[in-house]
């Protein structure tokens, strides 16, 4: 099969498609990827921020053939059956995520996209695509441990591609990195991914970039309150549909709507619009579109609380946020239920929709799971390597605590 050149906003022009990974491409499992977009709701901070989870992987399965053609030149042993399966468990490795991914397996099913991505790949390889040796890496299971840490890990292709292309789609310059001085920088040292000391610096500013990208995009206060409304609407539509009430929805998205499904349900066959399909194949028709369009029609719907939360999302009518560094008391929560419950005329169940506390979470590297430097035949954990990052990035996650509300209410408080 003809190798192909795609033209990618980020890197230029890329063949990541040769071979057998071209049959995982044209796959309509993976075609649905260019309907579900990377970022969720932060266009509705970052405007330019509409690209796809298909973008996304493409890059990956580029960077993860540079590192691996780095890593041969530099005699580390990969044959090309394990570059072919590395290359395969990158371009599935966010197969498995539904639209809106955190929102969705919040509420309408309990499964991780990890979870699901493995089930896919299962799927495949009964299908006649050879993957087996592609799970077994991407599980962490292969002999061969670096080829799992360039797939997840503190310092995989899967970070270098996303905190690059999202910098460069949101304009936020911050997470500009230098991926392909990185990549040189890469090597195998006992089995373990490692980065050789002089590229110390450019691995600082790496995490240094995805500290400030989390706090300015990834957690960005209005992106909290966008998927936070997405998630009480979706929260809102469960317990309807549980009441017996008719909502519209996609055909695929209905059934998930009104089932409870489990990690163990995924084989099981259902009839839709004639046609048998796993609920596998059904989550899998799932995208962005499915959502969008039940929330436009629910916008106008007879159920008040679904029609006014839909209407507010799609307005980008959204409510308020206040955020602080410690849990708010549970005098200041009565305080907001008792504003909402007076401007509103909620019960004390349904004012659940209307407000909201939580927190949102820096996550830093497990013990053991810092990135490696190599230094003198020796390595060491990035924190004691580092010569201008601060010990508490590599301390325990940084966690801020928010409250989301209407706006209305904030002239009362």
């Amino acid at each position: 099969m003809k190798n192909r050149i795609l033209n990618d906003p980020v890197y230029g022009f890329i063949g990541v498609l040769e071979g057998e990974l071209a049959t995982i491409f044209e796959h309509p499992f993976f075609q649905r990827l260019r309907r579900i977009k990377q970022l969720g709701l932060t266009y509705y901070v970052y405007p330019g921020a509409l690209h796809t989870r298909f973008h996304h992987t493409l890059g990956a399965t580029h960077l993860m053939g540079l590192a691996i053609s780095i890593l041969k030149q530099k005699g580390v042993d990969i044959t090309p059956p394990e570059e072919l399966a590395a290359k395969q468990a990158i371009l599935l490795h966010d197969i498995g995520h539904g639209p809106f991914s955190h929102a969705l397996e919040h509420t309408i099913i309990n499964v991780s996209h990890e979870d699901i991505s493995l089930k896919v790949m299962d799927y495949l390889l009964q299908k006649g695509i050879d993957l087996s040796l592609a799970i077994d890496i991407f599980k962490g299971d292969y002999s061969k441990k670096f080829l799992h840490d360039l797939i997840s890990s503190s310092l995989d292709v899967d970070r270098l591609d996303y905190l690059k292309r999202d910098s460069f789609f949101t304009g936020v310059s911050e997470g500009v990195i230098g991926t392909e001085r990185i990549i040189k920088m890469l090597n195998v040292f006992n089995n373990n991914l490692v980065v050789e000391y002089k590229g110390l610096h450019s691995v600082e500013n790496f995490l240094i970039a995805r500290e400030l990208m989390y706090w300015q995009v990834y957690l960005h206060k209005t992106v909290t309150v966008a998927e936070q409304m997405l998630i009480m609407i979706l929260s809102r539509a469960k317990y309807l549909a549980k009441s017996g009430k008719n909502l519209f929805a996609t055909p695929p998205f209905k059934f998930f709507l009104y089932n409870e499904i489990s990690e163990n349900d995924f084989n099981l066959l259902v009839e839709i619009k004639g046609r048998k399909l796993s609920v596998l194949e059904l989550f899998l028709l799932l995208d962005d579109d499915d959502i969008m369009s039940a929330i436009k029609v629910w916008s106008l719907g007879d159920d008040k609380i679904l029609s006014d939360l839909s209407m507010r999302l799609l307005n980008r009518n959204l409510f308020k946020i206040r955020i602080q560094e410690k849990p708010f008391t549970a005098h200041y929560i009565e305080i907001v239920k008792s504003l909402l419950n007076n401007k509103l005329g909620l019960s004390e169940i349904n004012l659940n929709y209307y407000y909201k506390t939580g927190k949102v979470v820096l996550p830093k590297a497990k013990d053991g799971e810092e990135i490696k430097i190599l230094k003198d035949n020796l390595i060491l954990p990035l924190s004691e390597a580092t010569e201008i990052l601060n010990i508490n990035m590599f301390s325990k996650n940084t966690e801020k605590y928010y409250m989301i509300y209407p706006k209305e209410i904030i002239s009362l408080m």
